[in-house]
């Protein structure tokens, strides 16, 4: 009985340990939602502050996200915070500050859907608030 009862649990933990849900180089769940957008962003300065002046118009058509952020704000040292809707995932990824100070050459980030099926590129749009 005791033989069993081990053959048992030897089995079920084989089983639990397999993969059902396949995830990415990432480690992250690839799911099946096809939805790929950005619903919220966030612009932060060195001080974790937010610099915008007032609240991002995020374009999901034309695919970007327009921001003034205040006079003076230092370009170069800036903390973007992306919400995209479920199981996406952002490429470059955000490890640390980012320098957008280069305003006619705008940053671009590839948002990628939960099936890894879809992805769409955003342009983050800076406008700096006059004096």
């Amino acid at each position: 009985m005791k033989r069993i009862i081990i053959s048992t649990l030897i089995i079920l933990s084989v089983f639990s340990c397999s993969k059902d849900h396949p995830v990415d180089g990432d480690g992250l769940l690839i799911t099946t939602r096809q939805e790929c957008y950005v619903s919220n962003f966030e612009l932060l300065g060195a001080d974790y502050v937010t610099v915008l002046t007032k609240q991002p118009v995020i374009d999901t058509t034309a695919q970007t996200v327009n921001v003034t952020v205040q006079f003076g704000t230092d370009l170069k040292n800036l903390f973007p915070q992306f919400t995209l809707a479920t199981d996406c995932k952002l490429d470059p990824k955000i490890v640390g500050k980012v320098d957008f100070s280069d305003l006619a050459n705008p940053k671009q980030y590839t948002v990628i859907s939960g099936n890894r099926q879809i992805s769409k590129t955003y342009q983050v749009l800076i406008t700096v608030q006059p004096r």
